[in-house]
């Protein structure tokens, strides 16, 4: 029997925050400092201001404001498409017959199709208001691509984007989206730039990785005046950015009177879990109850699950300073078979030691073909075809409702739908051919990477 029942979103425009909440205030064991790569010193600002914008590079380093007030034309641009609704997914629930809540956060609602615009046009904003030309960056999926060139579009800046070549091949249409708004992508690895160069020479069949693309994007940042380089995932200054996502979730679950016992994100480089956890975390930093908080990475890019907690360069080609964290190792690429963009060597520097502390309580890493099953469910019930980095949410989503019907536990589940997957139907059709298969490293694999960690205690 087919139930009616009431599909709401939960939004108002008072829940749009003034402030984004910077986690680092309130963490017990704030992440080891990030090192200049020449001195192995801890990066000032003014080390980081040749990459980065000054007020970029600020944010990067700032432990001890808990909020930082969002400018004014950032937030004109938020009321665009923010607040994003908060969802029941009350069809779902009905497919699983489970008496679990389930709400997901759906950051899908703009031209990006993705959560990566909250922190894309504070940096364009940034660079605009430091009078710069342009900027650098990577991206692998294509969602932080397509978002920046959205916000460099707005504020008339040059953009350079350079895709993990696997992901250009496959994604075509999100490569002629950035062109639309504006932005030359080049296909990573590249004959454009030196550390390009070098890793096509030693292997000219690469398929790319993210550390490469970084490497390319900084190098081509750090040669051109009047460009600096920005990025949409694992720096300090992107989760304060995406801290929005967690405010507004955490207003909207309040005015239901509803408290999440459960909540779930994937784990790439970091921006999505931590923008939607960072409400509810300090809660758990404060003493207070909080949920449980569960990490999802793919299989076959396991950092958190099989990745070691050390110091490690942030791109393959070492030239970025280096960061304590869960890591594969800078030269870990992913297999070119995994369809997501979640292909990140390490991860965020909050999250690793929020996850090594005992604060983020477990991480799970699972294969392709078990996400695109809950992708394909969630499309078929609850009407958005979900991107395949926020169906690594979904699939534990549903694996958490499960276990509720086998228990008859009444839990409220909360998870983090970054996107959706119109640009990702490659993937897709070779899910639904049958020819997708599951890549998972061997410790072999992953030995090669973690043999070439720097020394640093």
């Amino acid at each position: 029997m087919i139930m009616s029942v009431p599909y709401k979103t939960y939004l108002e425009e008072s829940q749009l925050p003034k402030a984004w909440y910077n986690l680092r205030a309130d963490m017990k064991t704030d992440h080891r400092p990030i090192l200049n790569p020449a001195t192995l010193q801890p990066v000032t600002v003014d080390d980081l201001s040749h990459v980065f914008c000054t007020k970029l590079a600020e944010q990067e380093l700032n432990n001890t404001d808990r909020y930082i007030e969002i400018p004014e034309p950032v937030r004109d641009f938020y009321r665009m498409y923010r607040p994003s609704p908060l969802v029941r997914a009350y069809f779902l629930e009905q497919a699983l017959d489970t008496p679990a809540k389930i709400y997901y956060k759906y950051e899908g609602g703009n031209t990006s199709g993705s959560h990566k615009l909250n922190s894309a046009i504070a940096q364009a904003y940034y660079a605009k208001e430091q009078g710069l030309k342009g900027v650098t960056t990577e991206t692998g999926a294509g969602q932080w691509g397509t978002a920046l060139a959205m916000a460099c579009g707005f504020f008339g800046l040059d953009l350079r984007v350079y895709m993990v070549k696997c992901s250009a091949q496959q994604k075509p249409y999100r490569k002629a989206v950035m062109e639309t708004y504006g932005a030359n992508v080049i296909a990573s690895p590249s004959d454009t730039t030196e550390v390009g160069r070098k890793m096509l020479a030693e292997y000219p069949d690469s398929t790319g990785s993210l550390g490469t693309a970084i490497s390319e994007a900084v190098e081509d940042a750090t040669t051109h005046e009047g460009y600096r380089y920005v990025l949409g995932s694992v720096l300090n200054q992107v989760l304060l950015h995406q801290s929005v996502i967690g405010l507004e979730a955490k207003a909207a679950m309040d005015m239901l009177d509803e408290y999440p016992d459960t909540v779930i994100g994937c784990a790439g480089g970091g921006s999505n879990l931590g923008g939607l956890m960072c409400a509810y975390m300090a809660d758990k930093l404060k003493g207070k109850s909080a949920p449980k908080f569960i990490a999802v990475e793919p299989a076959s890019c396991p950092s958190l699950t099989r990745g070691k907690f050390a110091y490690d360069f942030c791109d393959t080609g070492k030239v970025t300073p280096l960061a304590k964290m869960y890591t594969l190792g800078s030269g870990f690429i992913p297999s070119s078979n995994h369809a997501g963009g979640l292909r990140y060597h390490g991860m965020s520097p909050i999250l690793s030691q929020l996850y090594h502390d005992g604060y983020i309580d477990e991480a799970r890493a699972v294969e392709q073909t078990k996400v695109f099953e809950a992708a394909k469910l969630f499309a078929k019930v609850e009407g958005t075809l979900p991107a395949p980095e926020s169906s690594h949410a979904i699939r534990v989503a549903i694996d958490e409702a499960l276990r509720c019907k086998e228990t008859g536990e009444k839990k409220t589940i909360l998870f983090g739908l970054t996107g959706t997957g119109y640009f990702d139907m490659a993937a897709y059709m070779a899910y639904n051919a049958g020819t997708m298969s599951d890549y998972v490293p061997t410790d072999e694999d992953l030995a090669r990477g973690l043999k070439n960690l720097p020394k640093i205690d």
